[in-house]
């Protein structure tokens, strides 16, 4: 009975272990899939607006092609079945071709339409590749391909330390983000506008004045003075002139503060007659 339990127990442990799955988001660092380099055929482009060049290692071959393109997904997929068919004559049978790109400008759409296609697409973190700190060093298309081929076939080799890959999101999940960045870019865009606002009535005196306020400040606890603006003398009317000139110059018919804003010292009549 001991010897038979003892039997069970060293064939559960020859059993190997399920490699872990990367959670969602989260960086891959090296490659969970065993490379066969014999029947794999690794590219990397470098992106431009203008053009591709796109690096290539093909088995069978000595040769490691390298080819400019002009911005065309289809025209890239050609290339690419057209290096298949050339290690195939080399008598390699490809059952496999991992194309790899740094993230920038164009997203993750080169990606998926690439994945849609049987390519297996991977996109790079640009910053986790490791580059020379020489005070100043070449910098050319042709190398970058070099420093990005040999970063992704150290990758694809299970390698850790060599660059790592960002997950590929789907439209909808992209669709999902976009309502957080445009609301980032409203609160920039309204941040950098009071700004303005707060240095021109710096200029002209008027301090503690909050833009930001549908309404009056409210009364501070303990019956202390509400927080309102604070002018210098002929502030107000300093500030009427100047919307008044504004008016004139855009062809607007009048400004008017809003009626919240009255209270402050400023009144449509005011402005108008700055006018």
């Amino acid at each position: 009975m001991a010897t038979s339990s003892l039997h069970v127990t060293m064939e559960c442990h020859d059993v190997p272990a399920e490699r872990p799955r990367p959670a969602p988001g989260q960086a891959l660092s090296r490659s969970l899939v065993a490379l066969d380099q014999n029947s794999t055929i690794i590219a990397v482009i470098e992106l431009s607006q203008s053009s591709w060049l796109v690096a290539g290692m093909l088995p069978g071959t000595e040769r490691q092609p390298r080819k400019k393109l002009e911005p065309s997904p289809e025209r890239l997929l050609a290339l690419l079945h057209r290096w298949r068919d050339e290690a195939v004559r080399a008598g390699r049978t490809i059952t496999r071709i991992a194309l790899a790109f740094e993230a920038g400008r164009d997203g993750f759409w080169l990606a998926r339409w690439l994945a849609a296609r049987g390519i297996e697409a991977h996109v790079i973190h640009a910053s986790s590749v490791a580059v020379s700190r020489e005070h100043r060093r070449a910098k050319t298309d042709r190398l970058d391909t070099e420093l990005l081929k040999r970063g992704f076939l150290g990758w694809l080799r299970g390698e850790r330390g060599h660059c790592s890959m960002a997950r590929v999101p789907t439209i909808a999940e992209e669709d999902a983000k976009r309502p957080n960045r445009e609301r980032d870019c409203l609160v920039g865009e309204r941040t950098r506008i009071v700004n303005r606002i707060k240095s021109t009535l710096a200029r002209l005196g008027i301090r503690n004045f909050k833009p930001t306020l549908r309404g009056p400040a409210p009364a501070k606890a303990g019956g202390g003075r509400a927080s309102c603006n604070r002018a210098h003398p002929g502030g107000h009317a300093a500030a009427a002139k100047h919307l008044g000139r504004a008016a004139a110059r855009h062809g607007a018919a009048g400004l008017c503060c809003q009626p919240d804003q009255r209270d402050r010292g400023s009144s449509p009549e005011t402005v108008r007659a700055g006018a």
